[in-house]
């Protein structure tokens, strides 16, 4: 072999391999949990002083700068322990794209990284977990509510993150007035919620009282949400005329945090998350 072409040859070999390192990373960022499962800060003595949450002038909260990075979409059955004995569980709750329904459960453990509290109005006092999401989608929240604002459009936020505990307590709750069957069609079973990922946001407005209600979705404030969420990286999570599709009846308020591609792609092809998922 002459000398040029041994160059060549040791040159592709380190391409391939330098490739190879960037797509495990990329899938790796995708598929594994990402953090140590603690107890959900209601109920850890600890985060009475949430060292998460930072305070700036006049104790409103200070969100330093956080630049997500794109993640690559994961493959559903890649992400899925299946459990013959109980409720399969996802195996990537930290992933901006882990699809949580009916199906795919969240380990009862888990307990999202990076929860604070978004500058945006709610419609009640107190330092609670609810008013947390995680980093990422709370500074969207924040420009999707100043941006709205400037355009006449008044949004508050209502619940975002809720422990498993707090999400098994609601349930039962619901299910004493409704019974179990009715329960289920707008309330999850613990593991099953998406407020425990720390990426979705229930929002409302002085127009419906600051109650989630199915008007909210007719009224400017739900109308403006459902065409202009996209723009932040936020879905309406469950659509009117979509619940065979997501197991839960119409929720206008339902903020869900993707990413501004994958919102921007899902809004576009008027699908939802899980026909966006399953389709790739």
């Amino acid at each position: 072999m002459v000398k040029g072409e041994s160059a060549l040859l040791r040159f592709r070999i380190i391409t391939i391999s330098a490739t190879l390192v960037i797509l495990v990373s990329l899938i790796l960022s995708c598929t594994s949990p990402g953090e140590t499962p603690g107890l959900p800060p209601e109920e850890d003595e600890s985060a009475k002083e949430d060292p998460k949450i930072t305070f700036g002038n006049g104790g409103a909260p200070f969100i330093e700068p956080f630049e997500a990075p794109l993640e690559p979409i994961p493959v559903l059955e890649a992400t899925l322990r299946r459990n013959p004995d109980g409720p399969d569980v996802v195996t990537n709750p930290s992933c901006t794209l882990v699809l949580v329904n009916k199906d795919r459960n969240l380990p009862e453990d888990f307990v999202p990284a990076n929860l604070v509290q978004p500058s945006v109005p709610f419609p009640f006092e107190g330092d609670l977990p609810r008013k947390r999401m995680r980093q990422d989608a709370a500074q969207a929240l924040e420009s999707l509510v100043a941006t709205a604002a400037e355009e006449g459009i008044t949004l508050y936020g209502s619940s975002g993150y809720r422990s498993y505990q707090t999400q098994a307590q609601i349930f039962e709750a619901n299910v004493r007035r409704r019974g179990e069957e009715e329960a289920n069609r707008f309330s999850a079973r613990p593991g099953q919620s998406e407020h425990q990922t720390g990426l979705a946001m229930d929002v409302t407005s002085p127009e419906v009282g600051f109650t989630l209600t199915q008007q909210f979705g007719a009224t400017p404030a739900g109308r403006w949400l459902a065409e202009n969420a996209h723009h932040f990286g936020f879905i309406i999570r469950y659509p009117e005329g979509a619940e065979d599709i997501t197991g839960y009846a119409y929720e206008p308020w339902h903020l869900r945090y993707l990413g501004e591609e994958h919102a921007r792609a899902i809004y576009e092809a008027d699908i939802t998350f899980e026909e966006y998922m399953e389709g790739r």
